[in-house]
């Protein structure tokens, strides 16, 4: 009598343990198939603005914070934080479309390249709240340097890419330097199709499901027998 009172004890475990990892597994796969009735169309977006990195003047928007005493911008490690303006054409008084924020160092000892960690944060139209991630080497005396983007979020969430930068003028005596950039991001973004309905009911199916009918039957079951048993 021990001996089954141990097996129908370890036999209800087992169900309980099963079924919640069913309810689990059953989740998972529902959102899987969520995922395949909602429709997703890529699209690539090119973006266009000049990028105004002043390090002298009144304002500032590039700061050294990290590097060798007694250095200068292009020698190895020196570190630069960034907020710098992107306008719509090359002259700084132009439209304001986003800011540029992050980093950029140079890394290298033998040539002038930078390594660039940036944001682009967008604050016109329909991209404002909208950035977008580069991160890349940037060996500024070529005359275009391409750089990828790594990511993005809002409109341009999940995005890939590349920039092109081309040297559009640089003041030799206070290394103040004007970037045009030509970027090209692609991504995904959702169709608004009869398919809605069904990721709805998807949704639902999620919300409301605990365990199979067969795990109810056994649970039950197993339960009723366990007590009569003991």
């Amino acid at each position: 009598m021990a001996s089954f009172h141990n097996f129908i004890t370890t036999l209800y475990s087992f169900l309980i343990f099963s079924a919640s990892l069913n309810t689990i597994t059953g989740a998972f796969v529902e959102e899987i198939s969520k995922a395949r009735v909602i429709n997703r169309e890529e699209k690539t977006t090119h973006l266009h603005f000049f990028f105004h990195d002043v390090l002298a003047g009144n304002h500032p928007t590039a700061l050294r914070i990290a590097g060798p005493p007694e250095s200068t911008i292009s020698d190895f490690g020196n570190t630069m934080i960034i907020d710098n303006a992107l306008t719509e054409e090359a002259d700084p008084t132009s439209k304001l479309v986003g800011r540029a924020q992050g980093l950029y160092s140079m890394a290298s000892q033998n040539d002038v390249a930078f390594l660039m960690v940036v944001n682009f944060a967008f604050m016109e139209d329909k991209y404002k709240g909208s950035s977008i991630s580069m991160i890349g080497r940037n060996p500024v005396a070529n005359d275009v340097r391409e750089m990828p983007i790594v990511g993005g979020s809002g409109l341009f969430r999940n995005s890939r890419g590349y920039a092109l930068a081309h040297t559009n003028g640089l003041d030799p005596s206070t290394g103040n330097a004007i970037v045009e950039y030509n970027v090209y991001v692609s991504n995904f973004e959702l169709a608004a199709t009869a398919n809605t309905a069904t990721a709805n009911a998807v949704d639902a199916s999620l919300a409301t499901r605990e365990y199979l009918p067969w795990q109810y039957f056994f649970i039950l079951f197993f339960f009723g027998l366990y007590y009569i048993v003991i």
